[in-house]
């Protein structure tokens, strides 16, 4: 008896081994190495000097950091919650029973299985000053052609457009996925009571899809304040709008592979890992007043 479930257990941690071998490799190790690597002078050649906490004092008076995170957090407190209402709205309607279904699903999802950077360089054509579809557009009503991504007080908000616009799609998936499971006899029960459209999604479709929505939320959070590839590709180093729309990670990135400042770099990143885990312990302790199970 004592064999078979010695053998049994054998089994389970083979099975679960490569995953946790994995996860040790590419992600625990590289986090406790970045940890240290913020703690040293890491430069372009892998030679490091330990010098405590001197990168940290460094980010403390460093005004790119501030404006870098002021960015972040513009980013995400527009994108995420707009991102989420109108990711609602999308898997409502698309829950409903109207023609063509299936096209509109997947004309929604498209944007989720395709690369930043391709979504990146339509935009970048949409929002040119001669030739854009958006100027063209808003010629016809009087108004001038506008460099939206070479101007700071507009660069970060059209990026932040389309990332509502890419994100929609995947977040659809996963809310339709909670409408579809809200069993039709809540809403048939408030139709007898009188209850109208409004009510019922208030009353009955938000508190029930309130764990999709908790899943959706956290996501986006973290996917947000690791928004890099979509500034990157249309906000360049030589834009007059790049300093008002340096995120965290982009500054990361540049101080890591352009300016070679690695250790520095390091710390940003712990920086972000913080603020990211206080977001998330924030949701969390949220969670259990506001999500319906």
């Amino acid at each position: 008896m004592r064999k078979d479930k010695f053998q049994n257990s054998m089994w389970a941690y083979l099975m679960i081994a490569p995953l946790v071998i994995g996860i040790g490799i590419f992600y625990i190790f590289p986090f406790f190495q970045n940890l240290y690597f913020s703690l040293t002078n890491l430069g372009a050649f892998g030679q490091f000097k330990y010098i405590g906490f001197k990168n940290y004092e460094k980010l403390m008076y460093d005004p790119k950091m501030y404006q870098a995170l002021k960015n972040t957090f513009v980013y995400v407190l527009f994108s995420v919650p707009l991102g989420i209402t109108c990711s609602t709205l999308v898997a409502t309607m698309l829950n409903s029973k109207i023609k063509g279904l299936t096209i509109y699903r997947v004309l929604y999802f498209l944007p989720a299985v395709t690369m930043p950077t391709a979504i990146a360089m339509v935009w970048r054509w949409m929002y040119n000053k001669e030739f854009g579809l958006l100027n063209q557009f808003l010629n016809n009503f009087g108004f001038e052609s506008r460099a939206w991504l070479s101007d700071p007080q507009t660069a970060l908000y059209a990026v932040i457009v389309v990332a509502i616009w890419s994100n929609i799609g995947y977040n659809m998936v996963i809310l339709l996925a909670g409408l579809q499971g809200i069993p039709k006899m809540y809403y048939e029960a408030a139709k007898i009571d009188g209850a109208g459209p409004v009510t019922c999604f208030f009353k009955i479709t938000l508190p029930l899809l309130s764990p999709s929505l908790f899943f959706v939320t956290v996501m986006s959070f973290i996917n947000s304040f690791q928004i890099f590839d979509l500034v990157f590709m249309m906000v360049n180093r030589t834009n007059p709008a790049f300093e008002s729309s340096m995120t965290i990670v982009y500054f990361f990135y540049t101080n890591a592979f352009q300016m070679s400042e690695r250790g520095y770099a390091a710390a940003i990143a712990v920086v972000l890992f913080i603020i990211i885990m206080a977001f998330t312990w924030i949701q969390l302790k949220l969670q259990k007043k506001l999500v319906n199970y």
